[in-house]
């Protein structure tokens, strides 16, 4: 991409931040360019952003039915997937997994449900529930 073409849609989504990329510049050379977003990009995320949403939607009526536990729910609610939450908290996925049925969940020790606290930068009680 040539320097000149470096979208600049002033994207919502960046919220009057700016994001750099590389372009060439008249030399042919790469030099790094500020964008202040590209509608393509914008529209991607914004779908991603409600896929999330209708996610955490969805754990929440499981875990009001006793099918998941607020682990599930906080995790999307945090845009995160279960590759993505295994990464940052250490704790293997199918140990997460387990941490999604109820009964498991409610048996795990204050120690690693504050790792998950600490991840999802929220206190240990409200990681034991759903918001109100």
């Amino acid at each position: 991409m040539l320097r000149d073409d470096v979208p600049q849609h002033k994207s919502s989504t960046y919220a009057g931040h700016k994001k750099v990329l590389y372009a060439k510049n008249a030399e042919g050379s790469y030099e790094t360019v500020q964008s202040s977003g590209w509608d393509v990009e914008e529209a991607a995320t914004l779908d991603a952003v409600e896929q999330y949403r209708l996610w955490a939607d969805e754990a929440a009526v499981a875990v009001r039915r006793g099918e998941a536990s607020p682990l599930m729910y906080h995790m999307y609610a945090c845009r995160m997937d279960l590759p993505l939450l295994s990464q940052v908290s250490g704790i293997w996925r199918w140990r997460i997994r387990r941490h999604f049925k109820p009964p498991v969940f409610a048996g795990l020790s204050d120690t690693l449900l504050q790792r998950y606290a600490d991840v999802f930068n929220i206190p240990l009680a409200e990681l034991k529930k759903l918001p109100d």
